[in-house]
């Protein structure tokens, strides 16, 4: 056999459309792959973020907190269980007990931080 007889064969096995399917395929892939990626930092990671804020805000709940539910009502927390929380509100002192995760916003703010000292 002779390279011109090589070159012939080669030519006529090679699938000229693999090549194109290869590229389209690619070309429709890695849009939906940046957009798979761009939902991730805009939609997902955020609300993460969020959701793990809004724990660590539950699990954080103290006696005498002003806390906000996610129906409007403000009052005082009084007592604090495993799951449920007792808020005292208004003027005439209701007491009502609500749901942990019912709890919108602690607004009492809290030191976490020590205090420093400076010696002279």
């Amino acid at each position: 056999m002779n390279f011109e007889a090589i070159k012939l064969m080669a030519a006529t096995t090679a699938d000229p459309g693999n090549q194109a399917s290869w590229t389209s395929m690619l070309i429709t892939i890695v849009p939906l792959a940046l957009m798979i990626v761009v939902f991730y930092f805009l939609l997902i990671r955020p609300e993460k973020k969020r959701a793990k804020k809004e724990k660590a805000m539950r699990e954080n709940l103290q006696v005498a907190d002003e806390v906000v539910t996610i129906g409007g009502i403000i009052g005082r927390v009084l007592s604090i269980q495993e799951d449920t929380v007792v808020v005292e509100t208004g003027s005439d002192r209701n007491r009502i007990r609500v749901l942990k995760s019912a709890i919108a916003e602690n607004r009492t703010a809290h030191d976490d931080v020590e205090t420093v000292t400076i010696k002279k």
